[in-house]
Order: C-alpha cells, then structure tokens, then sequence
C-alpha cells in the first residue's frame, strides 16, 4: 500500500474535541469528502478515524472525528497526519499530477542545467514549491506551478521546468 499525505492535524479547536485541521486538496473542503481518515501518529502508527463532521472555518478546516470527545483527546493527535491509500484517489486530470507520484523524479530546466531530483514539496502563501536535491547537496525550490512545468514524462521520471538556475 501507498499512502499520500491529503493533511495534517492542528491545535484543538473548543472543549469538545473538535481539531484544526491543515488540508492539502485542492480545494481545501475535498478532505472533508473522505469519511474515514487514516491518521499517522508521531509513533508511526496508524489508526481509523470516523469523521463525524467537518466544515470550514476562519479560512482552515476544523473536523471532529469520532471517538474523540475532549480538547485532552484532540490535543494528543496534534501533528497526525491524514493519509489515503493512494489507490484510492481517483485518476488525475490532464496535466495534473499527485505530489507523491512526483517525488525522486529527475529535473532540469530549459537551458539543461540538471536541478536534482525532487525531494519534497512545501505550501507557501504563494503556491505549491517543488524543491530538489542536487546531486552535490544543493537545494532547489522550483514553483509548481503550470507556467514553470514545461513537461512531465512519468515513464522517463522525469520534469522539464522553466526556471533559471540561479533563482532554483
């Protein structure tokens, strides 16, 4: 199995164990369409979470899950993180691509300059960044965004970007 990081768990939210909840579907409310959440406890450890009801606020997500009752019992799952089988995810769209299937994939941009491979990727106020390890240690932080993705080749593993070196 395959698991794909759609968010983690925040601060409690209120007395009755309601929790902040950090979303990475696009939009936002798409985690809320998953009634079972797989959650990824610092330990490693995974356990089922029933959710029984989640809605936006203050520009997050708040969720409360079944089985938990208090602010004591949302504050230990701080910092868990919901993941999906990624069997599970329905097929991406035309040009659009999961994270996770992403990552180890080769990069270099249109002058040739090799970027590295794609290590991770990280949520800014303005957009999603790529950012790659270069083979000489060196970190890249590329937009992912469509105007800086030329090409995508899943079956060579590799990106094409439009994005100058010296700014990666």
């Amino acid at each position: 199995m395959t698991w794909i990081e759609l968010g983690r768990l925040g601060a409690p939210y209120g007395l009755k164990g309601w929790i902040h909840v950090e979303s990475h579907t696009d939009p936002p409310q798409g985690l809320l369409e998953y009634r079972e959440w797989v959650l990824r406890l610092a330990s490693g450890e995974r356990v089922r979470r029933r959710l029984v009801e989640g809605r936006a606020h203050a520009g997050r997500l708040i969720a409360q899950l079944e089985g938990v009752k208090d602010r004591e019992e949302a504050a230990a799952l701080t910092g868990a993180v919901v993941e999906v089988d990624r069997a599970a995810l329905p097929p991406p769209g035309e040009r659009e691509y999961y994270r996770a299937d992403l990552v180890g994939f080769s990069v270099r941009n249109l002058e040739g300059a090799e970027l590295g491979s794609v290590s991770h990727f990280v949520d800014t106020p303005s957009g999603a960044v790529m950012v790659t390890q270069a083979p000489g240690g060196g970190e890249h932080w590329v937009p992912a965004a469509p105007k800086h993705l030329r090409r995508v080749d899943l079956a060579a593993r590799t990106i094409l970007v439009d994005w100058p070196a010296e700014l990666a």
